[in-house]
């Protein structure tokens, strides 16, 4: 979750502070309440077709101009410039929720577990969580809380109509 101690916007002001310090040389910006900073890994919120850069795409910010007020981010090996005005399309990334992280790979993934979270523990969670960590998963949190992660299924029926179009379909084919 984005909320709480342990939630992602939390986490990553914390993790910014460790990984990526303030210094002299690395200009940083304030915009609706978020300091990004040169260096900051950040993650695109939403599909951006003119810019080429779509929702989960991670990339570190290269350069703040606050001149033109331009924030130029690396995403693998091209540059994408934001103005000012569209900063609110990216966030930092030093932590993301499972959500965000479904369909990527990270080396380690540490994965807090507690109680604060209670209606996001779920065995489905907690598995897509730990399966994005290609060579090392680290689980922090409550006995508790891991205890009720791994018991509780949440197995939500889904209904999507899909035996009921197929047989539509299966019946216009015939026709």
């Amino acid at each position: 979750m984005t909320r709480g101690v342990v939630g992602t916007r939390n986490l990553n002001t914390v993790l910014q502070q460790l990984i990526n310090p303030p210094s002299p040389n690395k200009v940083e910006i304030t915009r609706g309440g978020n300091l990004l900073r040169e260096g900051d890994r950040i993650i695109q919120l939403t599909n951006d077709y003119n810019r080429e850069v779509f929702n989960g795409d991670l990339g570190i910010i290269q350069s703040i101009d606050t001149v033109e007020q331009e924030v130029a981010v690396r995403y693998g090996e091209r540059t994408v410039v934001y103005d000012y005005a569209d900063l609110n399309e990216i966030a930092l990334a030093w932590s993301v929720t499972v959500h965000k992280s479904q369909g990527s790979e990270y080396p380690v993934v540490i994965f807090p577990v507690y109680m604060q979270h209670y209606m996001m523990l779920s065995r489905n969670l907690f598995y897509t969580g730990l399966t994005r960590a290609k060579k090392l998963a680290i689980v922090i949190g409550s006995k508790k809380a891991i205890s009720l992660t791994v018991r509780f299924t949440d197995d939500q029926q889904r209904y999507t109509q899909l035996r009921s179009r197929l047989m539509s379909q299966k019946e216009l084919a015939s026709s």
